[in-house]
């Protein structure tokens, strides 16, 4: 397996993975993934990172600012997700230890999750990464018609922004 940055050629597979975890409903509040033109306007351009094996893409990690205002602009949120087929491997963690680290080198000092209540295993991942629950944002959005409660975790790095 390698981890290497993503390129716009990964989008394919990239969006199928983000569409397992859609119809997981347990990953996030959209309800398609849309195109590569607003995926990509949503998430940094630095870093964004892929595990492969043989040219399949087996996972995907990427960044989205926390906010337009520039003094919040070492702040980013962090979405991951793993080909379902692939998951309880491993590949979690080390793409999630590899955006901290390249994460860092972009002057990224505080890196946020927001996971759906109900995601134990997302929240144990994001824990054994270093991330800490800072709270539970209630009813923040509603999937299907259903609120969904949030967990807000955050890591703060050790290197940047001391």
């Amino acid at each position: 397996m390698t981890i290497r940055n993503m390129k716009p050629g990964d989008w394919p597979q990239v969006r199928e993975i983000y569409e397992e975890g859609i119809a997981t409903m347990m990953a996030t509040l959209e309800t398609k993934a849309g195109t590569w033109e607003s995926w990509d306007m949503g998430h940094l351009s630095k870093p964004r990172i892929v595990m492969t094996e043989k040219e399949k893409v087996l996972g995907w990690t990427a960044l989205s600012p926390a906010s337009g205002r520039c003094v919040y602009g070492g702040v980013a949120e962090v979405s991951i997700y793993i080909r379902l087929s692939k998951r309880g491997k491993g590949i979690g963690l080390s793409l999630l230890q590899e955006m901290i680290r390249q994460s860092e080198q972009q002057g990224i000092w505080t890196l946020q999750a927001g996971i759906f209540v109900e995601n134990s295993a997302s929240i144990r991942l994001h824990e054994k990464a270093g991330f800490r629950i800072v709270g539970t944002r209630e009813k923040l959005g509603r999937l299907n018609g259903v609120w969904k409660d949030i967990v807000l975790m955050e890591r703060r790095s050790r290197k940047v922004g001391v």
